[in-house]
């Protein structure tokens, strides 16, 4: 415990060393978290304002934003502030805070990402007992097991983390707290602990990854009987979800699923599902989708006390 306590602050080493990069950083991703503000909130209130709140597949979107919201949070304001300070300081504290705020959120996103596959695999798959199966007591579970599997993976990382002696050097090379750049300061072995953060995220992220293609790819098959009109109907619908999806996964499990080890692509990737797929989900989820366009219409009518033509 002595040696843990050597370390009461992290040295955060950021994006870049230069000072001119770190200003232009400053400008891009304050508008970046403006816009994932803007978008996931607009989303949400578009949704709960509307008839679509009583739609599984929007009631899982509204979460889904929530969710995006919250785990971006977690890291982009930090970012941003550091940014622009000379010395880029996180408490021992905060830094265990971080990790483990970012990874419940994150764990509850990917937990909802499944369950949205699934409202879209028994909707057209199985279509006459959709009302049957995704009823609201249900989705409202769903929701309840994913914030739990999302506290379960995240308490297992907060744990790997906490218990390691970290008595120097105290600089983290990256821009916010996470297992695999702690590993490289603890004062000890770490080859055991990072094969349970391979199998606490890298394996957890992998299987989940390949559920969700095996279920897009039943989707696939069972809509190739349908007519034309109707094949174009369901795979709008599930090409929002595919393209989340790997978006998101992608990059995380570039990171997760090798070895404990760094590399200097990290720091982009991590950027990419912390960043720019929280701000791209709601581009994603209401450019294709005429209901919720529909329903942003109407929550702006509304907003601006005009009269609503649809």
């Amino acid at each position: 415990m002595e040696n843990r306590n050597n370390i009461t602050e992290f040295i955060l080493l950021g994006l870049s060393q230069k000072k001119e990069i770190e200003v232009l950083c400053f400008l891009l991703f304050l508008l970046c978290y403006i816009a994932i503000l803007i978008g996931n909130l607009l989303v949400m209130i578009s949704i709960t304002c509307s008839h679509l709140i009583n739609h599984s597949m929007y009631f899982f979107l509204s979460f889904l934003s929530l969710a995006d919201l919250c785990y971006t949070s977690t890291v982009t304001p930090k970012l941003i502030i550091d940014l622009l300070a000379e010395k880029k300081v996180i408490s021992y504290n905060g830094c265990m805070t971080q990790l483990f705020t970012m990874h419940f959120f994150g764990g509850i996103e990917v937990f909802i990402l499944t369950g949205m596959a699934y409202d879209r695999y028994v909707a057209i798959c199985k279509p006459l007992h959709y009302t049957l199966i995704m009823s609201r007591w249900k989705c409202d579970a769903m929701i309840a097991a994913s914030c739990f599997g999302g506290f379960l993976h995240s308490f297992g990382q907060f744990l790997l983390a906490i218990v390691l002696p970290y008595c120097g050097p105290n600089e983290i090379d990256h821009f916010f707290c996470d297992v695999y750049p702690l590993l490289k300061l603890a004062c000890t072995d770490t080859s055991r602990i990072g094969l349970l953060v391979v199998a606490n995220s890298g394996l957890m992220g992998l299987v989940t990854f390949v559920v969700l293609l095996v279920s897009y790819a039943v989707i696939l098959y069972t809509v190739r009987s349908y007519s034309a009109e109707n094949r174009h109907k369901a795979l709008s619908t599930c090409s929002s979800h595919i393209t989340v999806v790997v978006l998101f996964f992608a990059p995380l499990l570039f990171i997760y699923i090798r070895p404990a080890t760094t590399l200097p692509e990290d720091k982009v990737f991590a950027l990419f599902y912390t960043v720019i797929v929280p701000m791209l989900n709601p581009l994603i989820y209401t450019l294709r989708n005429m209901e919720m366009k529909n329903a942003i219409r109407r929550l702006g009518s509304h907003v601006t006390g005009s009269k609503d033509i649809n």
